[in-house]
């Protein structure tokens, strides 16, 4: 089977090394041709455009920054027109529905499958092969394509999801409720510092409460010991995903305010701090309002 590989970025770059690792015979396109190197010498096949990529493909593999860039490359560059009749897509970006049916009208009659794969898991697991994979789509065709996931994915953590479509929608609301956990906790750890009480005693507190959370007991720990708000995903992915859900929440006539709100401090963040900021940063507005920094004694002593 010919596997081609469109978007080697901090996600995709190694992503698609972990398929040639696997024996893959892997064709790869991005838009800068120096992202290719490693995976040239690698064993990879170089196609100049993403049609040509297409053109090689049994299954065609991208990972994009967003909608936009997935709409640029499948139909505006000729990706989705040059796949074989039989041959599958699989777009492991962090998309919307919407641009999964724009492309499926191309694709559809022309009897080329279509899976959305998105990942969780950032860049170390993109490098590890640990990725948690939400996939919508055929079933069947999900089965056929359970090898190619494997050699990018944690197999225990690779789920079908439903139809085409919900792989996009499981992501968008995993992103969603990760970065409510990340303004609820700011605002909590800030609020309950500034009033006097111990950082320490404070997580202990809530950790040890019905509050508890995956976030406040390990994903800001990081943080907290070293002041690392994560750059490995940047704000501005960040906004672009929070955006994506609050515009699905919409579309489907749900209520969105708190999500909504939640995208606007993303959005203070990114404009305060930049767009390469990491996606934690928002902790970073509460601490500079409130004049603190939220740090254990281990990371004070350090000088953080």
């Amino acid at each position: 089977m010919e596997t081609g590989f469109i978007g080697l970025g901090h996600m995709g770059g190694p992503m698609a090394l972990n398929l040639l690792k696997a024996g893959f015979a892997v064709t790869v396109h991005d838009a800068r041709r120096e992202a290719a190197e490693e995976h040239l010498t690698a064993g990879a096949s170089w196609a100049d455009s993403a049609a040509d990529c297409a053109a090689r493909s049994d299954l065609l593999v991208t990972m994009l920054p967003g909608p936009r860039q997935v709409e640029a490359v499948l139909l505006r560059a000729g990706a989705a027109a040059a796949l074989r009749p039989g041959s599958t897509w699989m777009d492991m970006s962090t998309s919307a529905p919407e641009t999964a049916r724009r492309v499926a009208e191309v694709l559809d009659p022309r009897g080329v499958q279509h899976l959305d794969a998105p990942v969780s898991g950032m860049a170390k697991g993109a490098s590890a092969g640990t990725l948690q994979i939400f996939v919508g789509g055929d079933f069947e065709a999900y089965q056929r394509q359970r090898p190619v996931l494997e050699a990018m994915g944690d197999p225990e953590r690779i789920f079908h999801v439903g139809p085409n479509g919900a792989g996009y929608t499981v992501k968008l609301m995993i992103n969603l409720l990760w970065f409510a956990h990340l303004v609820a906790t700011s605002e909590v750890l800030t609020m309950g510092v500034k009033a006097g009480v111990d950082l320490a005693t404070l997580r202990t507190a809530l950790i040890a409460s019905p509050a508890n959370s995956n976030f406040l007991q390990h994903d800001i720990q990081a943080l907290l010991d070293s002041g690392d708000y994560d750059e490995s995903f940047a704000m501005a992915l960040a906004c672009k995903d929070l955006g994506l859900a609050v515009d699905l929440g919409r579309d489907l006539g749900v209520p969105v305010e708190l999500s909504a709100l939640v995208e606007q401090i993303y959005r203070r963040g990114r404009a305060q701090y930049g767009d390469l900021a990491g996606e934690m940063i928002p902790v970073r507005l509460y601490e500079d309002i409130a004049g603190i920094e939220l740090r254990t004694p281990a990371a004070a002593q350090k000088g953080h």
